[in-house]
């Protein structure tokens, strides 16, 4: 009788993978995001329509074969204005992103290594953070700061480094307080015990036991990250704080079609959409990470 079959090694990441790929609307959503971001990049490579081309004769025309998606008050082209404007919607909300996750990392595991006085202090910053008003405080600081960086770094680069700092300012708190609670359980585990009874430095424990099996929860927070940046920069943006307007986002979008709605439905029709769209993948990717990360959980 032939002996059993070895099950061949599965990875913990491919074991994610084959869980995440059974969550058919994360699955679904990461190919939706992924055709958004592939147009975003390579569709102002292939559609050499000006984002700032005026056409008065063309102005608030519907979609059409000429324009897709139609133009706005001055003539120009919304396909054209929603690809550019794309690209920088989703890099400020990746930008953002990674500064918080950064930041809230290295204060949560900060915070969850040391103890006594360093981890009260940084709780304390973290609590004094959340406790801030945020949309007023966000305000200040881009009327504080918006034009000495517009003239230290350029119109576009200046604004696109002061709603990145300001977004990803305010969103590193719920991260430090996520990996601090995860270094608190994982530090007392029975591989990390292992670790120190050889002798392990702390900093080895962290960087080569304690972090990486930290990083589950980290990805989720991500990519919900990621969403709420997409959502602030639009809300920015929408209350004319943001981009200027010769410098087409999603939101800046949205915020000039308001005022014709009634003459235009289609200018504030597809920037909502993409927001909407985005954002609504990026959740279902978020939930579908949560439950593929989650080893309680069977699927």
């Amino acid at each position: 009788m032939p002996a059993p079959r070895k099950p061949l090694g599965v990875s913990p990441w491919q074991e994610a993978w084959r869980r995440f790929k059974r969550h058919r609307l994360a699955f679904w959503s990461l190919w939706v995001l992924g055709l958004l971001v592939l147009a975003v990049l390579v569709g102002p490579l292939l559609y050499k329509v000006g984002v700032n081309d005026i056409d008065f004769q063309s102005r608030l025309a519907g979609p059409s074969r000429a324009h897709l998606m139609g133009t706005d008050d001055l003539g120009r082209d919304m396909l054209a204005r929603m690809l550019y404007g794309g690209r920088i919607s989703l890099a400020v909300g990746l930008a953002a992103m990674l500064m918080a996750i950064t930041v809230g990392v290295i204060v949560g595991a900060i915070a969850g290594t040391a103890r006594g006085w360093v981890d009260a202090a940084l709780m304390w910053v973290t609590d004094l953070f959340l406790s801030l008003p945020q949309l007023p405080l966000l305000l200040l600081l881009i009327f504080l700061f918006r034009e000495p960086l517009k003239q230290a770094f350029g119109l576009e680069a200046g604004i696109f480094i002061l709603i990145v700092a300001v977004i990803g300012g305010f969103r590193w708190m719920p991260v430090a307080r996520l990996v601090r609670a995860q270094f608190f359980s994982l530090r007392e585990k029975e591989f990390v015990e292992a670790a120190r009874a050889l002798g392990a430095s702390t900093a080895r424990q962290v960087v080569r036991h304690i972090l990486p099996n930290s990083l589950g929860p980290v990805i989720v927070a991500a990519t919900i990250d990621v969403a709420a940046a997409i959502i602030a920069e639009s809300t920015l943006s929408f209350l004319g704080l943001g981009f200027p307007p010769d410098i087409p986002t999603w939101g800046r979008i949205l915020y000039d079609g308001r005022d014709y709605m009634d003459l235009a439905v289609h200018w504030a029709l597809f920037p909502g959409m993409a927001i909407f769209v985005t954002v609504l993948s990026i959740n279902f990717i978020g939930d579908g990470l949560r439950d593929a990360l989650d080893p309680r959980r069977v699927l």
